[in-house]
């Protein structure tokens, strides 16, 4: 049974049947689903669950008064009910809701609208950017009145048998000529060609007749932010399915690479990753407004890479949580790249530049959103070269899920979140959805926690912590007794068993060993830190006393 996601969610069956009915409730997720990309409600199978109750029989005047209790409380909302009946035998009714041509409603005037897994009211001015991305006729499928003939043969081949070669795409669209796949993907309207086809088929000429054929700049600066070379794709030549290759190969900074220590010897690696950028390229190319006047400008500066993109996150994305919402503002176009192996699936591609940027050791893509446009930013420089080898050691063992690598990455780059810093760079908003970031990840010891409840600590376990090298922290070389003693109870809290090189490395490799050492010799006297072993071998922990006190 599938899971809850953008598309789908499940409701009890007493939620429309008996006193408990909530026939608003029910309303209102219709028109979250017509206003977002569609979906279906499974009425029958409770939250958590994946089939119905067994001995579940769906009432046979049900699905009648689905469809008129939806028509009666909504607008603009179509809904087909029909029952269905699970492998153990239990019945349920699967909700299909089509995606509205126009905004649709509750009948008390509400607006509401599916993100991620969340339904969310649409209030004030976003009522009108809802409308507005939302025309009653989409601008891919309108008549661009240029014939089919005047195709460019060798954009059409290439198209053709990449739909052709593709693992996304199903035998029985392969099987089609090249005028049928024209159709099949809405870029062909009887003798003419639709805007989308001119863009994406159609000569240079026509497509910058269309008016909307996208134009990148690439700009780069210097230290003092000072232009010093640029390169452009203004003049239509190429259509959005061949830029993203032209602006990777003709831009030089692209192939440049720097080198890391690694061991005894260096690594070479990449100054950015070229499936990242590919990713941010569609991603701008894609869910950019075509209605909308502006070029594409990709920054590229000493120490980063800024992707500028014309006109706003689409209506109910925010930089806050475009991790787990998604939604296509270009259907056809999202279509023909998704089947052409151009990007990833519809909402994945965050996923992976945060996966990929992560396990690299670097800080993940920042969003940004202006006023009429949105910027995204990628880091040049690796952090922490030590977590590319702890999470591809822990990926190894443990084939760990693309969200678990996010976490873990998270939290190898910091000492240590709390429960609501952890939420807030995965961007999630349920406590409970935590779990499935990090559950396997606590279950395997690879993340530890300390604290309880709100004060609830997550870090990574000091075994990998120690075996990278990441347990590494810096302060002053001049620091009090007091203050360095501080330091070393702090250190064994969180390293219990620890030698004073192990020790003296962690809390700043400037300050001198006998210091350490008069420090904890000072402990052991009070009775706060004791020791197994003596000399090289000898390891030091807090005492059961302290233990209590912290």
């Amino acid at each position: 049974m599938t899971t809850e996601d953008q598309h789908t969610d499940r409701k009890s069956l007493r939620s429309v049947t008996g006193k408990r009915a909530d026939w608003d409730a029910l309303a209102r997720d219709c028109v979250c689903f017509a206003n977002g990309s569609g979906g279906r409600l499974l009425i029958g199978i409770e939250d958590g669950a994946t089939e119905p109750p067994a001995d579940q029989v769906v009432p046979a005047d049900l699905p009648d008064r689905l469809r008129k209790r939806i028509g009666e409380l909504t607008v603009n909302v179509q809904a087909l009910p029909s029952v269905r009946r699970a492998t153990n035998g239990g019945e349920y009714i699967e909700l299909d809701i089509a995606r509205s041509l126009n905004v649709a409603s509750t009948t008390d005037g509400r607006y509401y609208l599916r993100t991620a897994d969340t339904c969310v009211p649409i209030l004030g001015d976003d009522v009108l950017r809802l409308a507005s991305e939302r025309p009653g006729r989409s601008w891919e499928v309108m008549d661009s009145g240029v014939p089919r003939t005047s195709v460019n043969p060798d954009t059409l081949a290439r198209f053709v048998s990449g739909i052709r070669a593709s693992d996304r795409v199903k035998d029985s669209v392969k099987e089609k000529g090249g005028d049928e796949l024209l159709v099949h993907y809405g870029v062909g309207s009887g003798a003419t060609l639709t805007r989308l086809g001119v863009l994406l088929l159609g000569t240079a000429a026509d497509r910058r007749a269309l008016g909307m054929a996208p134009l990148v700049q690439a700009i780069k600066f210097d230290e003092r932010g000072q232009k010093i070379n640029k390169w452009t794709w203004m003049d239509g030549e190429l259509s959005p399915l061949e830029l993203p290759d032209a602006v990777w190969s003709e831009i030089p900074d692209f192939r440049e690479s720097y080198e890391i220590p690694e061991g005894m010897y260096r690594r070479s690696v990449p100054a950015y990753d070229e499936k990242v950028v590919r990713e941010l390229l569609v991603n701008a190319l894609v869910h950019r407004p075509y209605t909308q006047q502006g070029d594409i400008f990709l920054n590229l500066h000493p120490d980063r890479l800024e992707v500028v993109n014309p006109g706003r996150l689409p209506l109910g994305v925010t930089p806050r949580n475009i991790l787990h919402a998604s939604r296509r503002r270009n259907e056809g176009l999202a279509r023909v790249f998704h089947d052409l192996q151009l990007m990833e699936a519809e909402g994945s591609g965050y996923d992976l530049m945060y996966d990929r940027m992560l396990s690299q050791g670097r800080r993940p893509p920042v969003p940004a959103e202006g006023p009429d446009s949105v910027m995204v930013t990628i880091h040049r420089r690796i952090v922490r070269p030590e977590v590319m080898r702890l999470i591809a050691e822990a990926d190894g063992r443990f084939q760990l899920t693309q969200r678990e690598r996010i976490a873990l990455g998270v939290l190898a780059q910091t000492e240590g979140l709390t429960a609501k810093d952890l939420s807030g760079s995965l961007e999630v908003t349920e406590p409970g959805d935590l779990r499935t970031w990090i559950g396997r990840l606590l279950d395997l010891g690879l993340v530890e926690t300390s604290g309880r409840t709100s004060g609830m600590k997550y870090f990574v376990a000091p075994v990998l912590l120690r075996g990278a090298e990441l347990d590494v922290r810096t302060t002053l070389s001049r620091i009090t007794p007091h203050r360095l003693q501080a330091l070393i109870l702090e250190d064994l809290t969180r390293y219990p068993e620890s030698s004073t090189p192990e020790i003296n490395r962690r809390i700043g490799a400037e300050i001198s060993g006998k210091s350490i050492k008069r420090a904890l010799d000072t402990l052991i006297t009070d009775g706060r830190v004791t020791f197994d072993g003596e000399r090289r071998w000898r390891r030091y922990r807090l005492s059961s006393g302290t233990v209590k006190d912290k």
